[in-house]
C-alpha cells in the first residue's frame, strides 16, 4: 500500500542531485518532524564520515545539527559501488525486511519520511533486487531527479520507461541545473517539454546552483511545493 507521506527520491544516475533534493524536502518539512532515511549508503566508512549523505543532511537541516546521522543510515558499506557488490566485498548483505521495518516505524511517528535511493533505478541492491524493485516494497511516492542539460531526455525517459513497465507511477521529475555555466534556457525548456510529452510525467521544476546549502534560494523550493501539492 502506498503511503503519500513517504517520498522515495530516485535518480537517473549517480551524482544527479538526489541528496540535495532530499535536503530541500527535509528543510521544507523541518517544522513538522520529518525523517531522512538512507537505506543503502556506499562509499563511506560510517554515517559520520565526511562523504556521508546523512551527515550532509543533518548538517544543513535546522534541528538536526546535534543529532546522530547514524539513525538515518540502515546499511553502510565502505566501497563506492552498487549496494549488492559493496556489501559482498565485506561478506555482508542487505536485508530488505530490516529496511522496511525501519521505514514503517518512522512513517508511524513522523510527518514525512524522505528516503534516498542509491544510484539509478537498475542498480543491484541484493542478488535478486534492483533499486526499482524496492519502490513498491517501500510503498512510497517516487520522485525522479535528473540532470537538466544535454543528454537528460534519453536518461530520464529510459528511467521513466523502466518504472512504467513495472507499474510504478512517479509523483514527478525534478531537474537539477548545477553546472556553470547553466543550461541554456531554450534547451532547458525543450528538455522539460520532451520528458512530459513522451512520458506523461510532470516535471515539477528546476533546481539551480546552490552556494549555501544551509539557506538555499527560495525558488529552489518551488519544485518541492509543486510536487507535494500535485
Amino acid at each position: 500500500m502506498k503511503n503519500d507521506n513517504i517520498y522515495y527520491v530516485l535518480g537517473t544516475d549517480t551524482g544527479v542531485g538526489k541528496t540535495v533534493f532530499c535536503l530541500l524536502l527535509m528543510q521544507f518539512f523541518s517544522d513538522s518532524s520529518p525523517s531522512y532515511i538512507k537505506p543503502f549508503q556506499t562509499g563511506c566508512s560510517d554515517a559520520c564520515a565526511p562523504d556521508s549523505d546523512a551527515l550532509f543532511i543533518y548538517t544543513h537541516v535546522r534541528g538536526f545539527e546535534t543529532r546522530d546521522p547514524a539513525e538515518s543510515v540502515i546499511f553502510c558499506f565502505k566501497n563506492p559501488k552498487a549496494p549488492f557488490f559493496a556489501a559482498r566485498d565485506e561478506n555482508r548483505s542487505v536485508n530488505m525486511e530490516t529496511v522496511l521495518d525501519v521505514i514503517d516505524k518512522k512513517a508511524r511517528t513522523c510527518s514525512a519520511v524522505v528516503v534516498e535511493g542509491a544510484g539509478g533505478l537498475l542498480v543491484p541492491v541484493t542478488e535478486d533486487l534492483l533499486v526499482v524493485d524496492t519502490v513498491k516494497m517501500i510503498g512510497a511516492r517516487p520522485v525522479v531527479v535528473a540532470r537538466a542539460g544535454l543528454g537528460t531526455i534519453n536518461h530520464t525517459l529510459l528511467t521513466l520507461e523502466a518504472m512504467d513497465r513495472r507499474g510504478i507511477e512517479p509523483a514527478g521529475v525534478v531537474f537539477f541545473d548545477s553546472d556553470d555555466p547553466a543550461t541554456p534556457k531554450d534547451m532547458l525548456l525543450e528538455n522539460m517539454e520532451a520528458v512530459e510529452k513522451y512520458s506523461g510525467v510532470m516535471v515539477t521544476g528546476v533546481v539551480g546552483r546552490i552556494d549555501n546549502f544551509g539557506s538555499p534560494p527560495k525558488e529552489c523550493y518551488l519544485p518541492v511545493e509543486k510536487l507535494i501539492n500535485s
